[in-house]
């Protein structure tokens, strides 16, 4: 599957098989988002891949109506920005992070696999980021659901070009 194809068919699952991914699958996506662009190679993304206890521990702390959510895909991870204090890199290193995800987000399509960028409001909890270890100069940017797929959802309508693409003189 070629990039183009991958951005195009890419979708946000919401149901997926019960196999986790491999720590061997798991590597070579992450690795992909370490090629993510970002200003001065700061490299400011941090990945947690949630264990069954770790994920335990979010479910008792987060609440039923999110543990329900947190269970629908067999594989989590947790992509953090590391921030630096400074107002202007921080901004950057924030839109980095997100290039990182989609860099996982698009090496998942391309090899067949479900996944599923939220932000769950429950992680910006003080009970939940002891949990998972963040630092005060972390903030999370999504948590990455991944796994087989079991359907196939079908595309959006996006905006035609011309209402989102503007040559300036």
């Amino acid at each position: 599957m070629d990039v183009g194809d991958a951005i195009r068919s890419r979708r946000t699952h919401k149901q997926y098989g019960a196999e986790p991914l491999g720590e061997d699958s798991l590597r070579d996506l992450i690795d992909l988002a370490r090629y993510a662009p970002n200003h001065h190679l700061t490299q400011p993304w941090r990945f947690r891949a949630l264990g069954p206890e770790t994920r335990a521990r979010i479910e008792g702390a987060a609440g039923a109506k999110e543990a329900m959510k947190l269970r629908r895909a067999p594989t989590l991870v947790l992509a953090t920005t590391t921030l630096s204090g400074d107002p202007l890199t921080d901004e950057e290193d924030l839109h980095a992070t997100a290039a990182a995800v989609y860099a996982v987000l698009l090496g998942a399509t391309e090899r067949g696999l479900a996944s599923y960028w939220r932000t769950p409001a429950c992680f910006g909890e003080p009970a939940v980021r002891e949990v998972l270890g963040l630092g005060a100069n972390e903030r999370v940017v999504a948590l990455i659901h991944l796994g087989p797929p079991v359907s196939d959802p079908p595309g959006r309508e996006r905006l035609p070009l011309a209402d989102v693409l503007t040559f300036l003189p």
